[in-house]
């Protein structure tokens, strides 16, 4: 039994399942959960902590990525820090899951980067989803590998509603039979590299037996919709929803396409993936080194050529292989189920904790 009673969540989105499922285990062992999204509540919440909580640190952006200017942004940063070394000096540990390895489209780069070098330095664990992610920070920041535990993304094995069939969910969004449909799924951000995917599709050949569809389904924010709309393909039918997707609605999706591509430019977790995982659909992903070592034997994803991503996503869309049954999806969900991951996380926290007690007990002496 975890000797905590409360782990402080930040940023705790609403809307993201990852962060339901990561506390399933720690909440059957008597957690309290905290949670705070926005930067100053985040502060407050490290200043609410006391001897043997957690403070859970997740995405980033929210501390400094959100200041008004550069100066604001150092400003922010010095007072998180300062927040968490008071908490830690009162005995909250502090835990970091690294999701990214810089947020995508920071402004201030360089408060960024100091900002993930201090929680570096003074995390008493470092989650890494990715078995990447020591490498990958390594550029900007050094990760210590004695704090950093290793423990992937959950799969959403029966999270989401599974009723919906193949040829129910293609009639419902208006796809023939013969038609190859092509998923982007998740919110709809420019760095997601969907104008290579745009393009890439418009530059299939034309195939009187089967045309292709391209389905796409995620908020989008205003800003980001005009970007996409002016960017669309013009050779191709195009289906797509820009609204929040209803959980129950998620399996209709991914029932009705053939593929499910993700084209991001640089990606070292995605959660989207893994849905394509639980519904049984073939992933495309950019063929980077540490992906194909991640994912080396699972016949549900393909690769293309990162170098040329409209080239090669084109290419992979019109290879046969592409559209091969798969086989290891469902032994890869059962492996990474959400309860599996949640009971890892919670294990690797209780022996964080249990190891600062012993060290405060040292320290205090008897």
């Amino acid at each position: 039994m975890l000797s905590t009673r409360r782990i402080g969540v930040f940023p705790a989105w609403e809307d993201n399942p990852y962060l339901n499922y990561l506390y399933l285990a720690p909440r059957t062992r008597g957690f309290d959960m905290l949670h705070a999204t926005a930067f100053a509540s985040g502060v407050a919440l490290l200043e609410r902590l006391e001897a043997g909580d957690v403070f859970h640190l997740h995405w980033t952006a929210p501390i400094v990525q959100r200041a008004e200017d550069a100066e604001d942004a150092r400003s922010r940063l010095a007072r998180f820090v300062t927040a968490v070394d008071d908490a830690q000096q009162r005995g909250v540990l502090l835990v970091w899951t690294i999701h990214n390895v810089l947020p995508h489209d920071a402004k201030f780069r360089d408060s960024e980067i100091e900002l993930c070098r201090q929680l570096a330095a003074r995390a008493d664990v470092i989650h890494a989803l990715s078995p990447a992610t020591v490498a990958m920070t390594g550029e900007y920041y050094a990760l210590p590998s004695e704090r950093v535990v290793q423990i992937p993304h959950p799969s959403y094995q029966g999270v989401y509603s599974n009723t919906s069939d193949r040829r129910s969910a293609r009639r419902e969004l208006g796809i023939a039979p013969t038609d190859r449909a092509v998923l982007f799924f998740g919110q709809m951000r420019p760095y997601k590299g969907l104008d290579a995917l745009f393009a890439a599709v418009d530059a299939l050949p034309d195939d009187e037996s089967s045309r292709t569809v391209l389905l796409l389904a995620g908020r989008t924010r205003p800003e980001d919709l005009a970007v996409v709309e002016d960017s669309l393909p013009s050779r191709v039918r195009v289906i797509r929803d820009h609204s929040f997707i209803r959980d129950e609605d998620v399996d209709r999706w991914f029932r009705a396409a053939d593929v499910a591509v993700y084209p991001y430019r640089a990606i070292l977790n995605s959660g989207s993936l893994h849905l394509a995982a639980t519904f049984g659909v073939r992933a495309l992903l950019p063929g980077e080194p540490h992906l194909r070592d991640e994912f080396e034997g699972e016949d549900w994803i393909a690769f293309y050529d990162p170098e040329d991503p409209e080239s090669g996503i084109a290419a992979a869309l019109a290879s046969p292989d592409t559209y091969a049954p798969v086989t290891t999806h469902d032994a890869f969900s059962r492996r990474l189920s959400p309860w599996n991951v949640s009971v890892r996380f919670a294990n690797a926290l209780e022996a964080a904790v249990s190891a600062r007690a012993g060290r405060s007990q040292a320290t205090t002496g008897p």
